[in-house]
């Protein structure tokens, strides 16, 4: 299995012209950060997590070809507004895509697109087969996707287990019973979005603690905001077996 980091960032982390903080205007490319979604890739299928405003331009630049599946974390615009683009793969691939979620996701999603999802259709939409699931695990073709419920403030949010790898994004607590589905995990990802203090999202240090009790042998940190750093200078601080993940990185889990 094949995991490529499209986007390592979040909203408040994607460098903009007006910007001029040192990670915005920083040389370094792994200091550029797209809104945050990985693609997900066996032999015979490839799916993504979350298709956010950078969808479009993320799939252009790791040249994705084809797309089996979509899985979404949850219904904030940073990990939703790209899904549109969608119809590209639709008709290169002559078929609509099949997108996993929870009840409070696919609701959201059938009121921000609804459009897509009108009864009455239209040549050229988006074809998105919406399939509503409870926290349990389910299959994709011959794949089981675990889903993990982690709490962004008040909002459930899903994390997501392949294998021996697991993906948190946009979490600020996570249960014990939903922390025993991640143990035992061999390669884990979670978010860290700054040093201070912040009411939905991990910061570096708490996400390192709970690294150190779940205790994977690898552990990245993405959904990085520009308050947490430069690449280069947070990179050090952190532990052996941590590391800031970047656009485009690929690793095999």
């Amino acid at each position: 299995m094949k995991i490529t980091f499209l986007g390592t960032g979040t909203s408040q982390g994607v460098p903009v012209i007006a910007c001029d903080c040192r990670v915005c205007q920083s040389d370094d490319p792994r200091d550029n950060r797209l809104r945050t979604s990985i693609l997900v890739e066996w032999d015979d299928l490839n799916l993504v997590v979350d298709t956010g405003p950078d969808f479009r331009e993320q799939m252009l630049r790791n040249k994705v070809k084809r797309l089996d599946a979509i899985l979404i974390t949850h219904g904030h615009r940073d990990h939703i507004a790209g899904l549109d683009e969608v119809r590209s793969f639709n008709f290169k691939q002559g078929s609509s895509i099949p997108l996993f979620a929870q009840f409070i996701t696919t609701d959201k999603l059938k009121k921000d697109f609804s459009y897509i999802f009108s009864e009455h259709d239209y040549p050229g939409l988006p074809r998105i087969e919406l399939e509503s699931r409870e926290n349990k695990a389910f299959m994709i073709g011959d794949k089981q996707i675990m889903p993990i419920e982690v709490m962004h403030y008040k909002l459930p949010v899903w994390g997501f287990r392949f294998d021996d790898f697991t993906y948190i994004t946009d979490a600020k607590s996570i249960s014990d019973q939903e922390l025993d589905k991640i143990r035992g995990s061999k390669t884990i990802v979670l978010n860290a979005l700054q040093k201070e203090p912040h009411i939905s999202h991990f910061t570096l240090s708490e996400a390192l603690e709970l690294i150190q009790v779940l205790k994977p042998e690898k552990a990245y940190l993405l959904h990085i905001s520009h308050n947490l750093g430069l690449h280069q200078e947070v990179s050090i601080e952190l532990p052996t077996g941590v590391e800031l993940a970047y656009d485009g990185l690929s690793i095999e889990a």
